[in-house]
């Protein structure tokens, strides 16, 4: 990997140069924009979208609601084994900053030493956004498509080639997918208990979530009750 890196005349380094070159073009305050953007924007963006989905969960409710929530859970629970996943995958490696071995790069963030292969944000994003798309299609594609964005946005910040990012979305897509079946195994028991809880029955759904037929019947009791002791009333 550190040898194709060397080398300035595969596709990798090519698009990468394409890429950030038109970070070289950009206005400075556009680079800004783009450094918070790819460096912290798109995380929150993600954790925000994780949540809006948890609310609309927790507002339709049904009786699959506990298993939806325990899914919801593994979303960021499965972005965190994928980065402690990636900690021997680039041990093992070892591929540099594309900056240290290729001149002209308009890096747009300083300070990163560590290797490239594979890039965390990529895998965290798409490992967020293929547990969403397990969930709900519609939350799922808006998370994929922040998590492509966040691989566009690090290529054009100069700190990862593109391989790295394509690295990174198959780490998240893997763990993501492949220890979903056990994750929701051990997810859906316990949030069923916090279901059942008058403590946590509400991060699961909310109070009027499910209220149907039955409730009506319930609310109409007093009113029966009332039509039938003006029967009596009368008939006395």
């Amino acid at each position: 990997m550190a040898g194709l890196a060397e080398s300035g005349s595969n596709p990798d380094v090519d698009l990468l140069y394409d890429i950030n070159s038109l970070a070289k073009d950009a206005p400075r305050w556009f680079d800004r924009v783009m450094e918070y953007v790819g460096e912290y924007g798109l995380l929150l963006a993600m954790v925000l979208l994780v949540l809006w989905c948890w609310w609309s969960v927790r507002r339709r409710g049904g009786e699959g609601a506990a298993s939806a929530v325990a899914a919801l859970v593994w979303a960021p629970l499965a972005a965190g084994l994928a980065v402690l996943v990636n900690v021997p995958i680039r041990g093992f490696v070892q591929r540099p900053r594309p900056f240290l071995d290729h001149q002209g790069l308009d890096v747009l963030v300083q300070g990163k030493t560590g290797y490239s292969f594979v890039s965390d944000h990529a895998t965290i994003t798409m490992a967020m956004a293929v547990a969403l798309f397990v969930i709900d299609r519609r939350f799922g594609l808006v998370g994929i498509g922040l998590a492509l964005f966040e691989g566009f946005c690090r290529v054009y910040m100069g700190v990862h080639y593109p391989t790295d990012v394509v690295g990174g979305f198959a780490l998240g897509t893997a763990v993501a997918l492949l220890l979903s079946p056990l994750a929701m195994a051990l997810l859906t028991p316990l949030l069923k208990a916090v279901e059942r809880s008058a403590w946590g029955g509400r991060l699961v759904r909310a109070r009027d979530a499910g209220a149907g037929a039955g409730d009506a019947v319930v609310c109409d009791r007093p009113s029966e009750e009332r039509a039938s002791s003006e029967e009596r009333d009368l008939a006395a």
